[in-house]
């Protein structure tokens, strides 16, 4: 099928496509959590470093949005363009790392207590949640920004659906570079998820590479 073709058809539905892109992402990240999913096991080490790009790619992906949402409003109809796809190729870039993290390697808990760990856990909730409901309005915008051009746009959902998908979307990623701080770089972690009893069986060893120990806490009186 010629890409003309395959454009025409998503111009004609844009529901549809913006449904079946979101079932296939949907399906994705689920079956990652699924002791099934096809991925292939990673090491610790590796699980790590895709926590660290994740965090580089998502506050890259932030920063594409806030200017894109700039160039909107100054009337820059291309440099905004160039922005959101930017943002929404560097969110596809997460997905990939995000699920090669997830499916072949383990989850972190954080290790904090009280109000910080509520606190924790409500922002990890917002974020999840919001990311779940960004993914149809992100697509749809998308969707109609890459089959319509600048003038039929002005007759289509796209500039209010793209101000649901900035705002989820935005603090979506605001509060997942924060958790990300918390885990990795304030607070210390403990594995979960699929190599979680692994990683316990093997006893004091799993702590040089599950736990960042704090300088103060290296020495002891």
């Amino acid at each position: 099928m010629a890409v003309a073709d395959i454009r025409s058809r998503a111009r004609a539905n844009p529901r549809r496509v913006t449904a079946v892109l979101s079932a296939i992402g949907y399906v994705l990240v689920v079956g990652a959590f699924t002791p099934y999913a096809p991925f292939p096991t990673i090491s610790d080490d590796l699980v790590i470093l895709l926590g660290d790009a994740i965090a580089v790619v998502n506050s890259l992906a932030l920063v594409s949005i806030l200017l894109g949402v700039r160039y909107i409003r100054r009337g820059e109809v291309a440099k905004h363009r160039r922005a959101m796809l930017t943002a929404f190729s560097l969110i596809m870039v997460f997905l990939v790392m995000y699920l090669l993290k997830v499916g072949g390697g383990f989850e972190k808990a954080i290790l904090a207590e009280g109000a910080v760990y509520y606190a924790y856990l409500a922002m990890l909730a917002v974020h999840i949640v919001l990311s779940a409901v960004a993914v149809p309005v992100v697509l749809h915008a998308v969707v109609l920004g890459l089959t319509h051009s600048p003038g039929e746009l002005r007759d289509t959902s796209h500039a209010r659906v793209g101000r649901i998908a900035v705002a989820a979307w935005s603090l979506s990623l605001f509060l997942g570079i924060v958790t990300y701080v918390m885990l990795n770089h304030v607070y210390m972690w403990e594995p979960r998820g699929h190599s979680a009893a692994l990683l316990l069986a093997v006893g004091p060893a799993w702590r040089r590479v599950a736990r960042r120990v704090r300088p103060d806490e290296t020495r002891r009186d």
